[in-house]
């Protein structure tokens, strides 16, 4: 099987993007089959920006998969009509608010989302400002990928549920059920979603979320014959348990 690359949680930082691609296309080529785990807006400051090279490399033929952050859902929901609210979130939270970041990403887009503003003016801004193709780009994202004995998906899954029977809410946000779980899973799961100081192995899970939302560099790695590598400006690094 030919390897297979990943990358963390984006969050709109576009240089840290360029840089890893770059690292994959040093390292496997134009044709490099890519994952992407979600998390591509919010926090960092050129959203718009990400949204357009993911879009371009999909539409020049590039083998590129496309997961489905929680983060994407929050923006594709406050899209919608009428606006929809994550209810998984704490009360005091919403995707405007400065700790998630949404009003950061539809400032790249030129909409002012301060809270001294209504709710709906500001998404009569974003539906005049958003490409379509940005939001049907949301939509489609998918909640898992599957590649022989690993499983990429954003958060993580439900331990001792079937990969079948996993939740949309577990896929996107799951975090300590996941974590504390050191029983191996049907696969080695690959996501991101909760921020460590590096790329992480554990084993029965690689977390490859190194706080790029946060101003940390972007996380790329690399799957080939059952091992793990980051990719790094000296080539690979093992990532062992």
């Amino acid at each position: 099987m030919p390897p297979i690359y990943a990358i963390g949680d984006i969050h709109g930082q576009q240089a840290e993007l360029d840089r890893v691609l770059s690292l994959i296309q040093a390292d496997g080529g134009t044709d490099a089959q890519i994952v992407f785990l979600g998390d591509y807006t919010d926090r960092g400051p050129d959203s718009r920006t990400t949204l357009d090279t993911l879009i371009a490399g999909r539409d020049t033929g590039r083998n590129w998969t496309f997961l489905k952050g929680n983060h994407d859902r929050m923006f594709e929901w406050f899209m919608g009509n009428p606006i929809r609210h994550d209810p998984h979130m704490m009360v005091e939270l919403y995707w405007l608010h400065d700790r998630l970041g949404g009003n950061t990403t539809l400032a790249s887009y030129g909409v002012d989302a301060s809270g001294h503003r209504r709710e709906k003016d500001v998404q009569a801004d974003a539906r005049a400002a958003v490409p379509d193709a940005h939001l049907t780009f949301l939509r489609d994202l998918r909640l898992m990928h599957i590649v022989g004995d690993i499983m990429f998906v954003h958060a993580g899954i439900r331990p001792g549920v079937a990969i079948k029977d996993q939740t949309e809410e577990d896929l996107l946000w799951i975090r300590q059920d996941f974590h504390n779980s050191t029983v191996p899973h049907p696969k080695l799961i690959v996501h991101g979603h909760t921020p460590v100081d590096e790329a992480t192995h554990y084993g029965n899970r690689v977390n490859l979320d190194s706080g790029a939302g946060y101003g940390k560099p972007l996380t790329a790695a690399v799957f080939e014959g059952g091992k793990v590598w980051l990719l790094t400006d000296q080539g690979r690094q093992a990532l062992t348990p």
